[in-house]
């Protein structure tokens, strides 16, 4: 009996809806995307390969016609699908429910080229119920969604591959430029020459402290009789004041209102305002709010977030996790509903609460990210998930059954607190708090925030009943006591960094790229250099100030903030059947009356653009300007036109906003004065030096060898607080003493080591390295604390960025667990002996043991790979076994075949023989 063959992207979500359709269906993956524009030079069809244009994959000087390939690692996943097929008696598209899913089952229709039915189905949750109906749904691909999605990977690969070149060029090579890419860097840029250019203002105030009915509060000095006290909101970002009618004080102000006005009480309450109030929920998460709140209160990057949502979905946990929607369907609805009323009781439901989604261009799937089950409670799926999806289920289970629980009631209260000091001056002091009444949805879950200030507003502070006209005496006997007064300092604060969660928001407010790529999109800024953390902090590099500067300067309009918004309202136009989407990408490259096109742009940028320098200032002692220039191993000082001790090279964690004049002039001159001799090692007799380097400060013993010696002298980075101006010979002599061993690791007798790296201070077993903490010493720690760090688990951190544990795969016959890493070429999977690759379009977070067993024994039978010769030796081309399957998108015409490529063989008896003919040159 033939089958109904049900093509999905990824073999876990396969798996889940197999086992819920039994009988009559085969489910196989298609492994993400099974076509693309061509990556590199070998997958460029024979066809366009002479092309100017054949690089981009995209007819640029016709009609923009896409030249699709079918990678050779998703060949044998294709013929797979072509060979069920055969057997099927009609086909189910069931990609993801957006555009990128749309796009994948029209590719899919392209190249299976099926005789029998096919109808596309879609459902945002993997559920008996939701798949049935979608069945009952069943209806043809949207091709308006796929011109859209074709039309922003077009679009994508005009911008980077013709801007990248550029950016070679004029500031380095490997740089990208990406059309959201860039914006989000242009945004981290912007904030960061906003903290550069901030001046900070001081400004005092006086704090009091009361007791009443057993409890302490704080009030601020708000007002001196009518005249208001300044607070920072009353200056600017240069530092100016710029609130009317305020008074700034000074410290000697303050310290003389303390001594007035506590040799004065009692004082008196002058003023009380208790109000009702109601706190709402927030809505159920987008994918945007979801990787907000997992950065805010679970400190999870966006990537790792995504991947804990992506397994949710495909284990049929949660609902479809790429969505811009808050709604949530009407079974949804009443499910919530019955849940709160058995877990918390009927007065926390008084009905359903429907959320208007407020973001722009709102797209993707039509509901909010919630549990597919309302009684799969967090405490029931303990030991279903593992930590990171449970941690994420949590708050997608507790967030949205809380945006359908009632109000929280609370009483807000102000009061004010007079007081009249001896010069007759009177001082206001005001003091505010909330009592929460009925906690309503807070009883679940209650939202976090980006400002630790506002965070700490919302938190419950209840103030002692008070009446207006009570007295207030510096006396613990007394109703309420004045315990004590202080005058505060504060300073003005820079607009703070933007995090992962606030970048997202501003790009989700400014309407900027989509939630389902912003995970990608900081992860390629953050693998290209173009940032950096601290902390949570996204710091940019002067890399990216350069590359900004220079895109600002010749390709304004294409990191614009609104013009790229707008670019996305054209993608939704065309998503909707409004617009054509060969009239937008025409205009786009080739411009029109009114605008200049990317192809004008990127000419006149090659013509024009000059290097790009960021000015640091001025040296105060010769005049001569200092800037950072990008040269080819990173950014580096220069002085003046530079030359020999002019030039310093920056370390890699340098703050553009935290390097001043200072600074710089003291990396250039100990550049230019070279090593610091610390003294002598007693050991050896030789010199100790203090160095600084590339990648920052350092001590080595002896001198530095010769160009192209294989003879390398000890060194050791400093520990932190230490510079190479203040390091000591004793500090140095312990800090080559590095690495230290600690003892014997008790399960393989194999030394622990402690040490210090580029990355900071580590304890080493085996090739298993872990970072001490700040409360950690190098020189100190002992064997016992290396074993407990050992024993956590691994995080993913820049020192293992080279070979990154994604995760670890158990087996169950009692083998070697397996283990997927992230690697310099990609993500593979391993068994300690053989190493696969996992193909493009496959989660390596959610590979399971099944399909990690089958590309190992299929890596085990491939013929082994030639290695590519060196610097010296022939790199030969790789032979193709056939050529890549070419078509164009809607509307474009008919696939084309290409013909079988040229031997190889024949080539290279060419190039042989024109070889032997060939009179071979002088030696000299």
């Amino acid at each position: 009996m033939a089958k109904t063959l049900v093509i999905v992207e990824s073999p876990a979500k396969a798996r889940t809806i197999e086992r819920i359709l039994k009988e009559g269906y085969e489910v196989l993956a298609s492994y993400g995307h099974v076509r693309d524009l061509p990556e590199s030079a070998d997958e460029i069809p024979d066809e366009i390969r002479k092309e100017k244009w054949g690089r981009l994959g995209v007819d640029t000087e016709g009609d923009f016609r896409p030249y699709y390939v079918i990678p050779n690692d998703k060949r044998k996943y294709v013929q797979a699908l072509k060979t069920a097929l055969k057997g099927a008696s009609q086909l189910y598209l069931a990609t993801d429910p957006d555009r990128e899913g749309e796009s994948i089952s029209w590719h899919l229709k392209e190249i299976l080229k099926p005789r029998v039915p096919v109808k596309r189905i879609v459902f945002h949750e993997i559920t008996m119920e939701a798949i049935k109906q979608a069945v009952k749904d069943a209806h043809d691909v949207d091709e308006n969604l796929v011109r859209a999605q074709e039309s922003r990977r077009i679009l994508d690969r005009l911008y980077g591959y013709t801007i990248s070149p550029v950016l070679w060029k004029k500031v380095q090579t490997g740089l990208s430029a990406g059309r959201v890419q860039s914006v989000a860097v242009r945004l981290i840029v912007n904030r960061e020459e906003e903290r550069l250019a901030f001046r900070p203002a001081t400004y005092w105030d006086l704090e009091a402290r009361f007791s009443g009915e057993g409890r302490e509060f704080t009030a601020t000095l708000a007002r001196l009789d009518d005249e208001r006290v300044a607070t920072g909101k009353d200056f600017d970002a240069q530092g100016v004041l710029v609130g009317r009618n305020v008074r700034v004080l000074t410290e000697a102000d303050g310290t003389a209102l303390v001594d007035a006005l506590w040799t004065h009480l009692p004082w008196t309450v002058t003023a009380v305002d208790e109000k009702p109030g109601v706190e709402r929920p927030a809505p159920p998460f987008t994918t945007s709010t979801l990787t907000q709140e997992a950065s805010r209160k679970l400190g999870f990057s966006t990537e790792r977030t995504m991947q804990a949502a992506q397994r949710l979905f495909q284990e049929g946990h949660i609902s479809y996790h790429r969505t811009d929607s808050t709604t949530l369907s009407e079974k949804a609805l009443g499910e919530s509903a019955a849940a709160i009323r058995d877990m918390f009781g009927d007065e926390y439901y008084s009905g359903p609460r429907r959320y208007a989604t407020k973001v722009k261009n709102a797209q993707e799937a039509h509901e909010a990210i919630r549990p597919s089950d309302f009684a799969d409670t967090p405490v029931s799926m303990e030991r279903t998930l593992d930590r990171d999806d449970l941690r994420v289920y949590e708050l997608i289970w507790k967030r949205t059954m809380a945006s359908q629980m009632v109000d929280a009631r609370v009483q807000r209260t102000s009061i004010e607190i007079s007081g009249t000091g001896r010069n007759g001056e009177t001082a206001i002091f005001t003091a505010s708090g909330k009592a929460i009444e009925f906690a309503g949805f807070r009883r679940a879950y209650v939202e976090g925030s980006d400002d630790p200030a506002a965070e700490l507003e919302e938190q419950e502070t209840v103030l002692p009943k008070l009446t207006v006209g009570e007295r207030v005496d510096r006396d613990p006997a007394a109703r309420v006591n004045a315990v004590a007064l202080d005058p505060k300092r504060h300073d003005t604060v820079p607009p703070a960094r933007y995090t992962e969660a606030s970048l997202i928001k501003e790009l989700e407010r400014q309407g900027i790229g989509r939630p389902s790529t912003y995970a990608s999109t900081i992860g390629t800024i953050e693998r290209r250099g173009y940032i950096f953390r601290q902390g949570k902090a996204l710091v940019p590099s002067f890399t990216a100030f350069a590359v900004t500067r220079l895109l600002v300067g010749h390709f304004g309009d294409l990191v614009d903030l609104a013009f790229t918004a707008e670019m996305e309202e054209d993608l939704d136009q065309i998503s909707r059947g409004e617009r054509e989407w060969l009239d937008f990408i025409r205009e786009f490259y080739r411009g029109d009356k009114h605008h200049r096109g990317l192809e004008e742009a990127v000419k006149q940028a090659e013509e024009r653009a000059d290097y790009p320098l960021i000015d640091i200032g001025a040296d105060p002692e010769s005049g001569d300007p200092i800037c950072v220039r990008i040269g080819r191993y990173g950014p580096f000082l220069q002085l003046g036109e530079g030359g020999p001790g002019k030039t310093a090279s920056l370390p890699p964690a340098v703050a553009p906003a935290d390097l001043s004049v200072e600074k710089a002039m003291t990396l250039i001159r100990a550049k230019a004065e070279g090593p610091r001799l610390l003294g002598v090692d007693p050991k050896t007799d030789m010199k100790v030096y203090a160095i600084h380097g590339r990648f920052g400060a350092y001590v080595q013993l002896g001198e530095t060898p010769d160009r192209g010696s294989k003879q390398k002298p000890k060194r050791s980075s400093l520990a932190g607080g230490q510079t190479e101006t203040t390091v000591t010979l004793e500090e140095a002599l312990k800090l080559l003493e590095l690495p230290r061993e600690l003892g014997a690791h008790p399960e393989s007798a194999q030394p622990v080591l402690a040490g210090l790296g580029r990355f900071g201070p580590y304890v080493k077993h085996g090739d298993d390295y872990r970072s001490l903490s700040p409360d950690d010493d190098v020189m100190t720690v002992g064997l016992e604390r290396a074993l407990a760090l050992f024993a956590e688990p691994k995080r993913s951190g820049r020192r293992q960025m080279t070979k990154r544990v994604i995760r670890q795969i158990d087996v169950t016959n009692g083998g070697a667990a397996l283990q997927v890493l992230d690697g310099r070429y990609g993500p593979y999977v391993s068994d300690g002996e053989t190493n696969a690759s996992i193909p493009k379009g496959t989660d390596p977070a959610t590979l399971s043991l099944d399909d990690a067993l089958a590309l190992l024994e299929a890596r085990r039978g491939a013929p082994r790979r030639e290695k590519r010769g060196g610097r010296f030796g022939a790199k030969r081309r790789p032979t193709r076994a056939a050529a890549p399957h070419v078509t164009a998108p809607v509307d474009a015409g008919p696939v084309v075949k290409l013909r079988a490529p040229v031997p190889r063989v024949k080539a290279k008896a060419k190039v042989k023989a024109r070889r032997k003919s060939a009179p071979r040159k002088s030696a000299h």
